[in-house]
């Protein structure tokens, strides 16, 4: 259905974080964003647009994540959340919960956290649980 080769070929990525490139703060973009370096903070984009983040073999994010398009080969410690698609390729290391609409994990993948699923209607995926209160005993 999905495929990263069907996503990612048709993608212009705008925007190259090198494997010699350490940021620190929160990146906000559009467009495409190709990381092989390092950052250290929130990747954040538009949940309405289209754009894309791809997180190259060499690359690690340390922070939260939310775009509506993710492709991770590399190491992520936060949250992620992709509002549209995500695929975890081989490589793939995330340290935290995953939210997804629509998901691909290839064989190798691993996620040290929650795979949640979101869907556009449910709102109650970020809700905690209730805790139930015990019945009190009537005599």
């Amino acid at each position: 259905m999905f495929s990263a080769k069907d996503k990612s070929s048709n993608v212009q990525y705008d925007t190259l974080i090198s494997a010699k490139t350490e940021i620190t703060g929160d990146v906000r973009f559009s467009g495409g964003l190709h990381v092989d370096g390092v950052i250290k903070g929130n990747l954040l984009a538009e949940a309405g647009g289209s754009a894309v983040l791809r997180i190259s073999n060499k690359g690690r994010v340390e922070g939260e994540i939310k775009a509506p398009n993710i492709i991770i080969n590399g190491e992520v410690s936060g949250d992620v959340h992709a509002f549209e698609y995500i695929e975890l390729a081989k490589d793939a290391r995330v340290t935290g919960d995953v939210y997804y609409k629509a998901m691909e994990m290839v064989l190798g993948a691993c996620v040290n956290g929650q795979l949640k699923h979101v869907d556009a209607a449910d709102k109650t995926a970020k809700l905690k649980p209730v805790q139930s209160v015990p019945e009190a005993k009537v005599d």
